[in-house]
């Protein structure tokens, strides 16, 4: 998909198919045009107003109406979509106006696609931001995953080739800017989605430990590090290679650096459990099928990196990847097992399946010896506590810094992401107190699940920086098809960290 901006008049522009919208005023029925759409209404001798009248259409977002142009305008097709009332507009609202427009095209063989940029939209957003958040929508909703496929399912594929965004001469750069941007963020969130769709025989943690040596190779800004389980077991990593020994596979522990000057440094910790069967607290099959998504953290981070040399925040990026598969082999880690982490604490696993938290105490450690950071984030598909809590498409927020807990806040909202603080409850962490060990990887009741979780992870934490843990389990991976994220990997975490990384000063 390629796209261009041009001040090309709606009425001329010459492609299949032309999108202009339709808003909705608070307190009235019926649908409002916007300039363009009144501009092709006219040309189209108010058909578009006549068949929108016709069909009671209502302009909430998503809601479209197709034309046929019969070579009245340049267009040989036009679309209205609805865009709902302009002031209530999201980030979020958008990205799901965008794909639909993505997803409808495709579906009609599209193969160029231009989209009006109306004022009442580009006023609240502003140009740059209105044509990030379009292009992330058209690409983020028109994704496959193929690559498996056979050769003739691959040839069958519709795929939009060119998008035009149209608008006024004197805000193309400003457009411009905004389709780059939007662009390298999109490709960094397909980027996490192809990693976690491959099959796990494809993602192993030697593999992931690849694609971290490609990201760097020939980048100055970049650097990579990659432990073997010899050069773990010196350091004390005993948590990550407890959880690694019941699988032929070997873990990795891979570290990337970017140096993008400033002076702050964000240490980004990423959970790679690259296939969980839950250990010798073996899941069932059902709970199994996904289980390649379990380093969905991992790829949220390797999909950052990957476009930070285009988008170049002006700070020290340091991300952390624990990778490993959690089998159940003749040596795999024993319930009632205790093992020490890097940081000296030791861990009594009561339950193998509760493993994230365990491969992420040495990520964490680490990150407390080896690194000066200004803040620490974990990404983790951790608990399905917290899909209990907060349903599959919000993810669980947990920080004891006020400023880092905002911060991520806001550059949810700005990213067309979700996410919800949760509290770390320090009462909580007698549940995880344990007579034998310093602390059990789960909790002595069952409520609570994904704060136990945080809880956890907190022992770790180098005090005295300000965490936070991101519980992404839900929307990590879509179960269902959706405008934005069809079934599968998401990618979700990408856009929202990337915002942050940027906010940053």
């Amino acid at each position: 998909m390629k796209f261009q901006t041009k001040p090309t008049d709606v009425t001329k522009i010459e492609c299949d198919l032309v999108t202009v919208f339709a808003m909705q005023e608070k307190g009235k029925e019926g649908f409002v045009l916007s300039d363009d759409a009144k501009k092709i209404d006219a040309a189209l001798g108010g058909m578009l107003t006549e068949i929108a009248t016709f069909q009671d259409f209502e302009a909430t977002p998503g809601n479209t109406i197709l034309i046929h142009t019969h070579g009245k305008i340049g267009a040989m097709r036009t679309m209205l979509v609805g865009l709902g009332n302009v002031a209530d507009l999201t980030i979020a609202d958008t990205h799901a106006v965008a794909a639909t427009i993505g997803r409808k095209s495709v579906g009609m063989a599209v193969k160029s696609l231009a989209v009006s940029l109306p004022h009442e939209f580009t006023s609240r957003l502003g140009h740059q931001n209105a044509a990030q958040t379009m292009v992330e929508g058209l690409m983020l909703g028109t994704y496959t995953f193929s690559k498996h496929k056979s050769t003739d399912a691959q040839k069958k594929e519709k795929h939009i080739e060119e998008v035009f965004l149209l608008t006024t001469p004197p805000k193309l750069d400003a457009v411009a800017s905004g389709i780059g941007v939007g662009e390298a963020v999109s490709q960094a969130v397909l980027f996490a989605r192809d990693l976690v769709n491959e099959p796990p025989s494809v993602t192993t943690p030697t593999y992931l430990a690849h694609v971290a040596k490609n990201l760097v190779k020939e980048k100055e800004q970049f650097a990579c590090e990659i432990l073997t389980p010899k050069e773990m077991k010196i350091l004390g990593m005993e948590a990550l290679l407890s959880i690694a020994r019941g699988s032929d596979e070997e873990p990795r522990f891979i570290k990337l650096t970017y140096k993008g000057g400033g002076k702050k440094t964000v240490c980004l910790v990423g959970k790679g459990i690259t296939f969980d069967t839950g250990g010798l607290s073996l899941k069932d099959s059902k709970n199994m099928e996904t289980m390649k998504l379990d380093m969905a953290g991992a790829a949220v981070l390797l999909g950052v990196f990957s476009v930070l040399s285009i988008l170049k925040p002006k700070l020290t990026v340091v991300g952390l990847i624990s990778a490993t598969e959690n089998m159940p082999g003749p040596k795999a880690v024993k319930p009632g097992d205790i093992v020490r982490a890097m940081n000296g604490k030791t861990i009594e696993i009561l339950n193998t399946d509760a493993e994230g938290r365990v491969v992420l105490a040495d990520a964490l450690s680490y990150a407390g010896v080896k690194i000066k950071a200004d803040a620490i984030i974990d990404l983790a598909t951790l608990t399905g506590a917290c899909m209990v809590a907060l349903g599959e498409d919000i993810a669980g927020m947990f920080t004891d810094d006020e400023t880092l807990g905002a911060q991520l806040k806001d550059a949810a909202k700005d990213s067309g992401e979700h996410i919800w603080g949760l509290p770390l409850v320090k009462e909580y962490k007698e549940h995880l107190k344990s007579e034998i060990a310093d602390v059990k990887n789960i909790s002595s009741t069952r409520y609570g699940g994904a704060i136990n979780g945080a809880l956890f992870l907190q022992e770790f934490a180098p005090k005295g920086v300000p965490w936070a843990h991101l519980d992404i389990a839900g929307p990590a991976y879509a179960e269902k098809d959706a405008p934005l994220t069809p079934k599968g990997g998401t990618g979700f975490g990408v856009r929202m960290i990337l915002q942050y990384l940027q906010n940053l000063r």
